[in-house]
């Protein structure tokens, strides 16, 4: 068959072959055995639903072999044949070219370069699916590739539940993750709802179908980096940043590091990501002796390199040698994947990686408790270093929620805050997020690398010509987003789909993608998918990370994020996503994205100027309400050029009369 009768096939009708587990691909760790002997029976009966009867006889034993091995059903014969890739937006079969928008983001997030564990159907994160198993996959597809501009497929947790009468300024899909019953959202309800096939944990733009690669997070950690070093008032050259992680995520750091213009070392215990990530160029050195990491970092120091380093090892050994070595340290952080810390998301120090990962899966409590003391120890030696002028910060992946609950000293004086801020706190909320920069992103959909080059350039017009009458409280915003958009080309940022990212407001989102429009319209580009992280302005409630300076009590609300994504699908988002957890772990916050394609129409043009409008300016009026200064004055900008907007303003209180 070719490709598009494949994917109009949908779940196959003749069994096809079980397929060899393929040692060379990284996979996902065992997941922790949680389900009891009928709720065993239970998973495998939801899990042949998808398939006809007479075929059951033949999958329960290779499912419950499945669950017995890995600790989930993946439906691994199911998997198909073809090269999992964005293709260009033509190759897709289909009624809608919404549609096929959508399928070609879908495959771009299990892109084998993209995807951190592609058999499993997880993108990035340790956990963050885009579906359940392959069958979901499959259906979901089919129904894609069926729809009209007249329907809108509902996605529960990877689950197409189906395709439903609609019409064509709605949304073509709308999807949840993980929307559980807030009683019902710590991580062993996670562990087993998604053993059981009835949820999952979309992280932010995996389950969206908006992952992009790690361009996303190097953009925003390039950001951080350099305002890192601006508040610490120190160049990055000659300056050393030490953090941890190379998954899909955190993969980013060194690439960041590099373009900041400082030495970053990243450490890594999983063998197999960190030579991906060298493979691809994100990381410059891999270093495998911590005695030949301090030599190669002074000598780097010395000479004012620009160079990333990956130490295969646990990071606290990185943290106590240089202590000892007294190398000193500018800017530290972590971003392991603590938002899932007892499977695979932050592995103890003392054990190698496959003495971790067989203790994960079969003596759980022994893996937590061997965590909380490689936290306890983390903390006790960045506490060294800070003590000495390095300036730590949280990277929102719940390294300082996870160590205050290890028992690690991280507490401020008043045993209410932690003693370190979140990045967000002291650098993105209030130099980006009050003012409404945040992560805008998109997609060529013809996959042609020129289509790319040529929206780059138009981007970086349409900012040049914004920053000669931008007001000066944004001028380094958007010095900095032209110096990135500049240099994307050079430093190769491009994994998977043809796709870029850079940080702007409102008025930047709507006047880059009206420009797009345009191009499309007047054939010098093919179609164009928009997006966002949901590490935004406006999409996320997240105490720890996206809304942690907020201060006036809400942080633990989650309006704006449900506002969010109902404001989007009305006002012409191609398709929306609402998720449970996402970054900093299930239960932890509530975050919502979106995907709109530009087709070059005059309906396009009305749909991404109501719609990126709301987008952003939902949240600048919810960060305005709680006092920030930054976002009074942005919200009360955007009132002055839309005469439709009204946003209640906050009345200050002198401070004096509260003693």
């Amino acid at each position: 068959m070719t490709f598009k009768e494949q994917i109009q096939q949908g779940i196959p009708s003749v069994l096809p072959q079980p397929k060899v587990y393929e040692t060379a691909i990284n996979h996902a760790p065992k997941r922790k055995e949680i389900l009891t002997a009928e709720e065993k029976k239970l998973a495998l009966k939801n899990a042949l639903r998808y398939f006809d009867p007479k075929h059951h006889a033949e999958l329960i034993p290779e499912f419950k072999a499945e669950l017995e091995t890995y600790g989930r059903i993946y439906m691994y014969r199911f998997r198909p044949d073809y090269e999992m890739k964005a293709r260009p937006i033509s190759d897709y079969p289909g009624n809608s070219e919404q549609a096929k928008a959508i399928m070609l983001m879908i495959q771009n997030n299990l892109d084998y370069a993209v995807a951190q564990h592609p058999h499993e159907l997880i993108t990035y994160g340790g956990n963050g699916a885009v579906f359940q198993n392959w069958a979901q996959y499959l259906l979901t597809m089919k129904y894609l590739s069926e729809m009209t501009d007249e329907q809108t497929l509902s996605m529960y947790s990877g689950h197409p539940m189906g395709l439903f009468p609609s019409h064509k300024d709605a949304p073509r899909v709308v999807v949840t993750n993980g929307m559980v019953i807030p009683n019902y959202s710590k991580p062993d309800d996670w562990e087993k709802m998604n053993a059981l096939g009835v949820s999952q944990y979309g992280q932010m733009t995996a389950g969206s179908y908006m992952y992009i690669g790690p361009q996303g997070i190097v953009h925003g950690t390039t950001i951080t980096v350099l305002n890192g070093f601006r508040k610490i008032k120190k160049s990055p050259t000659g300056g050393l940043f030490v953090t941890s992680g190379l998954g899909g995520m955190s993969g980013a750091q060194p690439k960041a590091g590099n373009i900041a213009g400082c030495v970053t070392v990243c450490a890594e215990v999983n063998p197999k990501i960190t030579h991906i990530r060298h493979s691809q160029g994100w990381i410059n050195e891999i270093v495998e002796d911590i005695t030949l990491l301090v030599t190669r970092v002074r000598k780097a120091l010395e000479n004012k390199e620009v160079v990333s380093i990956a130490y295969l090892g646990n990071i606290v050994d990185v943290w106590e040698r240089f202590d000892q070595e007294n190398l000193p340290i500018d800017l530290g952080s972590d971003q392991t994947s603590l938002h899932n810390p007892w499977a695979g998301g932050y592995y103890p120090i003392g054990f190698t990686f496959e003495e971790s990962n067989e203790m994960m899966a079969n003596q759980p409590e022994k893996f937590r408790e061997e965590v909380q003391k490689t936290l306890r120890r983390h903390a006790i030696a960045i506490n060294k270093h800070t003590a000495k002028g390095t300036y730590f910060f949280d990277y929102g992946n719940a390294f300082l929620l996870e160590a205050s609950r290890a028992g690690a000293d991280i507490m401020a004086e008043n045993h209410i805050d932690f003693k370190y801020p979140s990045y967000v706190q002291d650098i993105m909320g209030p130099m980006c997020f009050d003012y409404g920069f945040g992560p805008f992103r998109w997609v060529c959909a013809s996959g042609n690398p020129e289509d790319l080059a040529k929206t780059d350039q138009i981007a970086c017009e349409v900012l040049e010509e914004m920053m000669k009458n931008s007001p000066e409280e944004i001028q380094q915003q958007m010095a900095d987003n032209i110096q990135w958009i500049k240099g994307a080309q050079e430093n190769k940022l491009v994994v998977g789909s043809q796709a870029r990212i850079l940080y702007a407001d409102a008025e930047g989102r709507i006047k880059i993608a009206e420009a797009f429009n345009q191009a499309i319209a007047r054939g010098e580009i093919g179609m164009v998918i928009l997006g966002r992280d949901h590490h935004d302005v406006s999409g996320t409630d997240s105490p720890y990370r996206e809304t942690s300076n907020i201060y006036d009590g809400s942080r633990f609300t989650a309006d704006m994020a449900i506002q969010n994504v109902i404001g989007d699908s009305f006002r012409g988002a191609t398709w929306v996503s609402i998720h449970n957890g996402g970054g900093v772990g299930w239960g932890e916050v509530i975050n919502g994205g979106f995907g709109m394609l530009l087709d070059g129409t005059k309906e396009a043009s009305k749909r991404l100027e109501m719609m990126l409008f709301w987008d952003v300016n939902n949240g600048i009026s919810r960060r305005n309400w709680a006092r920030n200064e930054g976002a009074i004055f942005a919200i009360q900008r955007a009132m002055a050029t839309q005469p439709l907007l009204k946003v209640t303003l906050p009345n200050l209180v002198d401070e004096n009369l509260l003693t």
